[in-house]
């Protein structure tokens, strides 16, 4: 059990305020380590650091502004002078068909799922370059892989396809630097996002059920074995690599 270990470790949570990004601080805090935790509603994440207690650093910041990106990093990384794993959580999604799509939504969708996603492996990277050792775990998506049809849900799909490349190339990028990036792709969980859509509405239950091999949505808790698997020496040899946790979806 020392390999699945994060005692003296710190861990940068973006979306942390609710629903899988709260789950993961929690998971990672279990695993020993110190959080970070960011995200703009800082009285949800005062709330989530008063249940845990010691080992919590309460960072609010909107993640769409490249100078709160820069600013959350360099918190993370002076809590003790080193950031070791970043969970790249954060992450927007208006369900909208194709044709009536805005641009203005494209680019949010876009702004929140890639390119802060993109930055803040750049900035995490680097310190995580120089002392030779990090884990980055970006959060994808089963529709990263594969279409949601006929869930409508194109941009993104888009972003999360693109989280997944850049995840494989950054693994190969940093691979022989001591720094690994992977990805989990979640199939379908419980959050903000999906509770109206997704889990309020029969039709939404009964796709789930209907379509997932093992019948039902996931449960947060079955979330954390991934991710303390991909950010603790438990997964020294993997990289680049995209870890479904999806009931069989894929698989079907």
């Amino acid at each position: 059990m020392e390999l699945f270990g994060l005692d003296g470790r710190v861990a940068l949570v973006t979306g942390a305020s609710s629903g899988l990004g709260d789950r993961f601080a929690r998971a990672l805090h279990a695993a020993g380590a110190t959080v970070v935790v960011t995200a703009r509603r800082a009285d949800r994440l005062e709330e989530l650091a008063a249940s845990l207690g010691d080992r919590v650093v309460v960072c609010p910041a909107d993640l769409t502004d490249a100078d709160a990106r820069a600013a959350v990093v360099a918190e993370a990384t002076s809590v003790t002078g080193a950031l070791d794993v970043l969970v790249n959580n954060a992450g927007y999604g208006v369900p909208t068909a194709a044709e009536d799509e805005t641009l203005d939504q494209f680019d949010r969708t876009m702004d929140v799922n890639v390119t802060a996603v993109f930055h803040l492996c750049q900035l995490a990277g680097r310190p995580m370059l120089a002392q030779g050792r990090g884990s980055i775990v970006n959060i994808a998506s089963i529709f990263g892989m594969v279409g949601s049809a006929p869930l409508k849900e194109l941009t993104y799909c888009v972003s999360k396809g693109a989280v997944i490349s850049m995840t494989q190339q950054l693994g190969c990028e940093w691979g022989r630097k001591g720094v690994r990036v992977n990805a989990i792709a979640p199939g379908f969980f419980p959050s903000e996002m999906t509770q109206e859509s997704m889990f309020d509405a029969e039709a939404g239950r009964s796709f789930i059920e209907r379509t997932t091999p093992m019948g039902r949505p996931g449960e947060l808790h079955e979330l954390d074995g991934a991710v303390v698997f991909l950010a603790s020496e438990a997964s020294s040899y993997v990289t680049g690599h995209v870890l479904a946790v999806d009931g069989g979806w894929l698989a079907h």
